[in-house]
Formats: structure tokens, sequence, C-alpha cells
């Protein structure tokens, strides 16, 4: 079966690695709570804004890896084709199931999906006030203006 795209790497990690992330972006959300610091909120999203997901981390692995094994495969031996082609199989795996080999080695580097990103950056926007706006909004343009800003 395979697993939802919202969770599926959560699922492929370990517990504990899960709670980690999950407490050191209850740490860092709390560092605002009730405290008027507009322009470090502002900085703390916009460092979010560049913050690699788990993903981004994991395609320019595979990529590099794979054109390393071309690379050795060109000028020591073509047996590290079958590193290179490797690679894209281990993308198919993680694409379908959320698991690939360097899965749990980013994690614990501290790699975090677009989702846990996502939850930090709501929560300092819920903070900053940025939603007031879109309680009073009557229709999905006037939402959807609020969520982005």
């Amino acid at each position: 079966m395979i697993p939802d795209t919202a969770t599926r790497v959560q699922k492929h990690t370990a517990p504990h690695i899960n709670s980690r992330i999950q407490h050191e972006t209850q740490d860092r959300v709390a560092e605002f709570e009730n405290n008027d610091r507009r322009a470090a909120l502002t900085k703390r999203l916009n460092e979010l804004d560049r913050e690699w997901d788990i993903e981004r981390a994991l395609q320019t692995n595979f990529a590099l890896v794979s054109l390393i094994g071309l690379v050795l495969a060109a000028q020591v031996n073509k047996r590290w084709l079958a590193f290179a082609l490797a690679v894209p199989a281990f993308m198919v795996q993680h694409s379908l199931q959320g698991w690939c080999p360097p899965l749990s080695v980013m994690r614990r580097l501290g790699f975090r999906t677009s989702r846990e990103i996502n939850e930090e950056r709501f929560a300092l926007k819920s903070l900053r006030g940025d939603f007031i706006k879109a309680g009073h909004a009557r229709n999905a343009e006037g939402i959807l203006r609020a969520v982005k800003s």
C-alpha cells in the first residue's frame, strides 16, 4: 500500500527522531510566544522560506550520487554504472513509499518535511497576527491573500 504524501516520511522515521524534530519546532515557536518581536518573527519566517526540506535535499543527493557514478564509470571502471543506476531505483522507492537508504541519516541531521516546515511557518504567522485578516475575509480570495501574506 502506498502511504499518503503528507506523512509518508514521518512513517518511515524513528519515533524518537520525529519527536525530537517536533520538540525543536515547538521550542522555536515558543521563543516568540508572549513577545511582540515582529522583526524577529519576520526574520525567522524568511529563514523558513530558505530552509531545504527533505525532498529537496534527497533530490540533490540523488542527482549528485548519480553524476558521481557516471563520472566514475567513464573514468575508472564501467562497474560504477551499477552505482549510478541504483540511485533512480531509490528515487522511485522514496517517491512511492517515503523511504530510501539516506532518509534516516538526513532526518537525524534535522531535515524536515515541507509539512513540518509549514507547521512552524503557520504557527509563527498566527503569532504575528497574519490570520486576523482572514477572520474578516468573506471570500476565498481574501482568505488566500491572508494565508499568503
